[in-house]
């Protein structure tokens, strides 16, 4: 008899009963202290720390913000040749989709100009080859004159390359494009080298002899200017160097960061943005051991204009959260999109086993990345046998293909 008997609701026949919620901050289990604070800090656009145990859904609720932010006042961000300072490239905000348009105006222009250019290009080419062919031949074959005349072409092929470079240099560039965006960006820094994360410019091998590449065309935009307006989650904080935390409470301060070389390929460049917006709200995450590592600065930030919250790792058993342990299993099933439901002897089973991986008596865990691991391989095995639904069987496979490595060699 399951442990749960007593305590049980109505269980569905299967999974396929249940209905996902579209909202993703619904779809978070466990962590109801948690889900209130997440819905108030993202109507009031605050910061968040979330630290606890792998797995506790905290990239969940970073993304969930994300789409309680909505498409609102969303923007693209270009970079634009600077006349004056070749070097300091322009950069430009302009409303979601706008972007595209202006760089497709952009190019159009350019078409045009070099089709009128060309069609001048063509007629002095066909001139001076008419021209050198008559002295040519007035002269009884003397090569001198065509000899200048191939001169006057290779002269003019020089020219024309040089008029393609100077147009294509005028074509912006767009470094963020939120066209057709349907939420706030969520944008996961997580690991991110200091060039990733707050953006870099690319080495360009051609840097003399007028093939190089115009400034404005080697910016790439760091994940901190990709979150504009919306959201910027780092998941293990402590990975990050403490330069790179210093610049990351620099953005947050300013809303705006230039752009410059980063990587080793490009740090002595001269290349370097005018300031770049990156208005984004800041979501960091990790565990305990973590916060001793943060920048004082960066965390008395996070705690003066957000919240810092510690995820839960297990919840009581009770029909109410019974309940909301077989959305998450419906939850997986629906996320991953390639296995079947899970039938109603199957459902008991991973609840029993959401308690046996508990660390406390009669409490769910809510670290559900393993427990997500379990429902994929039993699903992959019902998949594979042409199941309709997963059962006990598949689930009790499931478990053994599943096994940690220590698992395996204390098995041996």
């Amino acid at each position: 008899m399951s442990k749960l008997e007593e305590k049980l609701p109505e269980i569905p026949d299967s999974t396929e009963e249940i209905v996902v919620p579209e909202q993703l901050v619904d779809q978070v289990i466990g962590q109801d202290k948690a889900v209130e604070i997440v819905r108030l800090a993202a109507k009031q656009r605050r910061f968040l720390l979330l630290v606890g145990e792998p797995g506790t859904g905290k990239s969940l609720l970073g993304q969930a913000v994300a789409q309680m932010l909505g498409e609102d006042s969303l923007e693209d961000i270009i970079s634009v040749a600077n006349a004056r300072e070749r070097v300091l490239p322009k950069i430009q905000a302009e409303p979601a989709g706008d972007g595209e348009k202006l760089v497709s105006r952009a190019k159009n222009l350019r078409r045009q100009s070099l089709l009128s250019e060309r069609f001048i290009v063509l007629v002095a080419a066909l001139a001076i080859l008419i021209v050198s062919l008559f002295y040519a031949l007035r002269n009884d074959g003397s090569y001198g004159a065509l000899a200048f005349g191939g001169i006057l072409l290779f002269l003019l092929y020089l020219a024309h390359q040089n008029l393609i470079k100077r147009t294509g240099a005028s074509v912006p560039k767009i470094l963020v494009n939120n066209a057709n965006r349907k939420s706030a960006p969520f944008i996961d820094a997580t690991g991110s080298q200091s060039g990733a994360l707050l953006g870099d410019v690319r080495h360009d091998p051609y840097q003399s002899g007028g093939s190089e590449t115009s400034p404005h065309h080697l910016l790439e935009a760091g994940a901190i200017h990709r979150a504009h307006r919306g959201v910027l989650f780092v998941d293990e904080v402590a990975t990050l160097s403490m330069e790179s935390q210093q610049s990351l409470l620099t953005a947050i301060q300013e809303k705006e960061l230039a752009i410059l070389g980063r990587s080793p390929g490009s740090s002595g460049t001269m290349v370097r943005s005018q300031p770049a917006p990156c208005d984004f709200l800041l979501i960091l995450a990790g565990n305990v051991d973590d916060i001793d590592k943060m920048h004082p600065a960066l965390r008395s930030r996070v705690r003066g204009y957000g919240y810092e919250i510690f995820t839960n790792s297990e919840i009581p058993v009770s029909q109410e959260n019974t309940q909301k342990m077989i959305q998450f299993i419906a939850q997986e099933v629906q996320r991953d999109g390639k296995i079947p439901h899970v039938e109603r002897d199957g459902i008991k089973v991973l609840l029993d086993e959401a308690i046996l991986r508990s660390s406390k008596e009669n409490f769910y865990t809510t670290r559900f990345r393993e427990l997500g691991g379990l429902i994929r391989c039993a699903g992959d095995l019902a998949e594979n046998e042409g199941a309709r639904f997963v059962s006990v069987e598949h689930v009790i496979k499931a478990k053994k293909f599943t096994m940690t490595l220590e698992e395996q060699q204390k098995a041996l």
